[in-house]
């Protein structure tokens, strides 16, 4: 699942405002969420969500599987009361690319109208479960091929980028209104509002890239480095250390004597850490960083649950950064 590639970079869009539909959610497992979309993760890590107007009853009737939850949650809020989105991974508290379908996925994508996976080598089950289930009329949207970035792009961690999740959301939109054409001007609008909800996140990246700009960060593995980019910061680590962390390949003794350096002299003012896979060699940098006064911010690869939606997860991780370097405050965890 993790192939090394040559670096890439994704551009990202600015827009403004707020804005997200209630949610109600039947959970597989765990609690759900109080945010607009994905419910919690038991055991499997995978979710089911009604969504929709709290005080509104209606029927289901678009079934939809996302493969990560923080696709699921933007397609929760665009399809609300009129769509069921199943969430494949979903569980903060486990490493995504040990996912193993199971024969309840493979059936949940052979019954859906709409598919949303991120492509780049991020997701490669999904692939195969649709080859071997094909269905006519499902519309299948990979964020991959929607932004157009080739199979060489380096980082699959797409939705980190600030201009990713609208063009999801706008693409969401446009498949509900084909497959459900009365609601259009519903789905339409669900897609204004999702857009319009991310700009205190898109503020928070403005004002951490005027006051903090070029600000060198360590990272584990690539997992938030768009939302670096975007926020104006410098991740100092090797390229390399980063791909090989991803893809669970020992880094080279001269790219890890380069890691700790940066830790050890305090040349970075963070260092960005995947809470969701870490090993021996990472846990050990945390422990370096925490032992030099380096504030240590954790990053996820699915979003947190319960308490979170797309625009809030975006938005508190940014805001970690920012007072990772200017308040040299750690958030390990969201």
């Amino acid at each position: 699942m993790k192939v090394v590639r040559p670096v890439g970079i994704l551009g990202a869009a600015i827009i403004v405002a707020l804005g997200a539909t209630v949610a109600l959610a039947v959970t597989t497992g765990a609690t759900g969420t109080s945010g607009a979309g994905a419910a919690g993760a038991g055991a499997t890590g995978i979710t089911s969500t009604v969504s929709g107007q709290a005080a509104t009853v209606s029927p289901v009737i678009i079934q939809a599987v996302a493969a990560e939850n923080q696709y699921g949650n933007v397609v929760g809020q665009v399809g609300g009361q009129y769509v069921k989105v199943t969430s494949l991974l979903s569980n903060p508290n486990t490493d995504p690319h040990t996912f193993e379908a199971s024969p309840q996925v493979a059936h949940a994508i052979a019954d859906a109208g709409l598919v949303v996976q991120n492509g780049l080598g991020y997701d490669p089950f999904m692939n195969s479960i649709e080859a071997a289930s094909p269905g006519r009329s499902r519309r299948v949207i990979t964020v991959q091929r929607l932004l157009g970035l080739p199979d060489t792009a380096a980082n699959p961690h797409l939705w980190y980028s600030p201009g990713t999740m609208p063009a999801v959301a706008r693409a969401v939109a446009a498949d509900l209104t084909a497959i459900d054409p009365a609601h259009a001007a519903y789905y339409q609008a669900n897609a204004s509002e999702f857009t319009r909800g991310l700009g205190s996140w898109y503020g928070s990246l403005a004002r951490l890239k005027a006051g903090d700009h070029g600000i060198p960060v360590a990272t584990t593995e690539p997992v938030a480095d768009y939302l670096l980019q975007a926020a104006g910061l410098v991740d100092a680590t090797p390229w390399a250390f980063q791909a090989d962390i991803m893809n669970g390949v020992d880094p080279s003794p001269q790219d890890v004597a380069t890691e700790r350096e940066l830790l050890a002299d305090r040349k970075v003012k963070a260092l960005v850490y995947n809470v969701q896979v870490t090993d021996p060699l990472t846990e050990s940098l945390i422990a370096l960083a925490r032992a030099s006064g380096v504030p240590v911010v954790g990053v996820y690869e699915t979003m947190p649950q319960p308490g979170f939606d797309y625009q809030s997860w975006m938005l508190a991780e940014s805001d970690a950064l920012k007072n990772a370097i200017s308040a040299r405050t750690s958030t390990e965890h969201l």
